[in-house]
Formats: structure tokens, sequence, C-alpha cells
């Protein structure tokens, strides 16, 4: 599949990301990454505001899965199963592999799916190689580690050229 580092739109947040915007898209299923995307690396459970917008994408016939690389134990099948949706950890993006799985997992096709991440080199990179719809967050939090800072500037010329793709729509 083709390399690119450009997401194919970027938002300030996932409650930006429209369900029926991706379902006239074609879109019926979204990947999204969990930590910096759905919830702060510290956030347990899903809070009120997240399970209302995935609320709205199921209401709008997009189902939602948690593709993640956390590998830290449990974290993931807890926090998706508080949010009520499938998941797939240790995912390996952004090797193909992990998206393939969830999405004959989901039953869906390239062409039905969407991902959505807060990094250019994991979630967008995977989703590009993997053909689906790369769609970009702004991290929730940067705090805490210094490597963070340095690894979004590199991506901040990919996420500005993203930017522009979004205000075409």
């Amino acid at each position: 599949m083709a390399f690119s580092l450009i997401p194919d739109g970027v938002y300030s947040s996932v409650y930006q990301i429209n369900g029926k915007a991706l379902a006239r898209r074609g879109i019926t299923l979204l990947l999204a990454d969990l930590d910096n995307t759905l919830a702060k690396y510290t956030q347990m459970e899903p809070d009120h505001d997240l399970l209302v917008w995935k609320d709205d994408l199921v209401a709008s016939g997009v189902e939602l899965c948690i593709l993640s690389n956390s590998r830290k134990p449990n974290r993931v099948e807890c926090f998706a199963k508080a949010l009520d949706v499938p998941f797939l950890g240790c995912a390996g993006k952004p090797k193909s592999g992990g998206f393939l799985r969830a999405m004959e997992q989901m039953g869906r096709t390239r062409a039905q799916t969407a991902m959505v991440g807060d990094q250019i080199f994991t979630d967008i990179l995977g989703a590009k190689r993997t053909g689906v719809l790369a769609l970009m967050v702004e991290p929730i939090e940067l705090a805490g580690n210094p490597g963070r800072y340095l690894r979004y500037a590199v991506e901040e010329p990919f996420r500005a050229l993203g930017r522009h793709r979004t205000r075409k729509e």
C-alpha cells in the first residue's frame, strides 16, 4: 500500500469527528487509538462525553473499535469493556496486521474503515499503509514526557498538511 505520512483530516479532538459525515463517506467502522486519542494515559474509564460520542457514532451506523499498541496489562480491555466496544491490544501499529485483524473481526473492508489517532508514525502511517481513511486528532495532553514534545514537533509539518486537507472538505 501507499507510503504517506499526511492524514486525510486533522481535528482538535475525536468530538469533532461526526458519525453522519463518516457514514456519508461509506465508513461503517472507526478504529481508534486509545492513549492520548480517546483518553489520557492515566484515565482508566471513559468519561460521559466519550460515551455520548460513541453512542452518536452507533446511531449513525458507525461502529467503534479500539486499536491500541498499549502493552499495559488489561488497560485496553478494561477501557473497551467500560465503553462497550470491541478492541485489539498490542496491535503493532504501523504494521498492517493489527488493522487487518480488527477489520476481519468486525467484518469490514478497507473502504468501510477509518482510523483515528494522535500519532503520525503509528496511527496515520499504519492507516495509510493498510489503505484506510486516516484521521488525526491533536493529543489530549503532552505533559509528563519530554520525548512526546520532540515527537509531536517532528510530526507538525504532516499535521499542517492534513489540516489543509480538512479545510478543503
